[in-house]
């Protein structure tokens, strides 16, 4: 059993740069695999590995400027959920694109996963989930306003074009794991919007604590690894992911006349020309015989 941490911390790092080296080596040293993100507002990413291994880098991370107080979301999963490690540095740990956003001035109002539904089922509260397009599709909670974004980039345009429909209303704003929501309280307080919730520790949070027959979140929620999807107590949900267009899909999916492993899916078979199929089945052929040598395509710490 692999112990999946997910965690992010807005602070000031001066030279990410310099922290990159020793994190990476490290993950490496420990055999973590996933992606962790470095920028100068902070460090966002999950990470896999055995208890100790988890441990360890939770520790190394504690340690650095800013972080003492890191907090993170546990859960499992019964195969490796990511083929390798990653340490990036980025502008943002979860780009929005606002440069006078920063979450360590302000944010919203945290709600505990226990007072939740309370909150949203007020008949003053609208509720706006803050994921891509494609998480909401398969989960959300019950009443959501869905703003049918492709990324999160594109949230302050969304709220411009319709922050008249939230006239005199409370906002609650909920994400997977809490990052986006950070951001887009602190967005919609320099807005002037005064009243703003968000859901402290996510979907994954709420999903740990509140038991399902209390429960109003509805389908699976998508995590960003190989288990694709979880759902009630954090266990792995049913999804699979396309590997053309990295879009959740059911096993009933593959079935559909649509679907090619790793080339297309009903999702996304018209959103590719015939040049990036040709390419993708090269790929999935490459990958197909890495398998059959007993090796992986795509393996290793990168980032180092």
């Amino acid at each position: 059993m692999y112990t999946v941490a997910a965690l992010y911390h807005f602070t000031r790092f001066d030279d990410p740069a310099a922290i990159k080296p020793a994190l990476a080596q490290l993950c490496c040293a420990q055999g973590v695999t996933g992606t962790l993100l470095l920028a100068r507002e902070g460090i966002n990413g999950t990470i896999a590995g055995s208890r100790d291994a988890i441990d360890a880098v939770l520790a190394h991370i504690r340690a650095l400027p800013g972080c003492a107080d890191l907090e993170w979301k546990e859960s499992s999963a019964s195969q490796p959920p990511f083929a390798r490690m990653k340490v990036r540095l980025k502008r943002e740990i979860v780009t929005m694109g606002q440069p006078d956003v920063d979450p360590r001035a302000r944010v919203g109002h945290y709600v505990e996963p226990a007072e939740w539904n309370a909150l949203i089922t007020a008949p003053d509260v609208a509720v706006i989930d803050t994921r891509n397009d494609y998480e909401v599709a398969i989960g959300t909670f019950q009443g959501a306003v869905d703003p049918e974004t492709a990324s999160f980039r594109d949230f302050p345009a969304w709220w411009e074009a319709n922050k008249h429909r939230f006239h005199n209303k409370r906002i609650a704003m909920f994400c997977t794991g809490g990052i986006r929501c950070e951001k887009s309280t602190n967005y919609l307080l320099g807005q002037g919007v005064e009243d703003v919730y968000h859901l402290k520790g996510g979907i994954l949070k709420y999903l740990e604590e509140v038991p399902q027959d209390q429960s109003i979140w509805q389908g699976e929620c998508f995590v960003f690894d190989r288990r694709v999807s979880v759902g009630h107590g954090l266990k792995e949900g049913p999804h699979l992911l396309c590997h053309a267009c990295r879009r959740p899909i059911l096993p009933e999916d593959r079935a559909h006349p649509a679907f090619e492993e790793g080339v297309a899916c009903h999702h996304c078979v018209d959103e590719t020309t015939d040049e990036d199929k040709a390419r993708f089945r090269e790929r999935q052929k490459q990958i197909a015989l890495a398998r059959e040598r007993g090796e992986a395509h795509l393996g290793g710490v990168t980032g180092l």
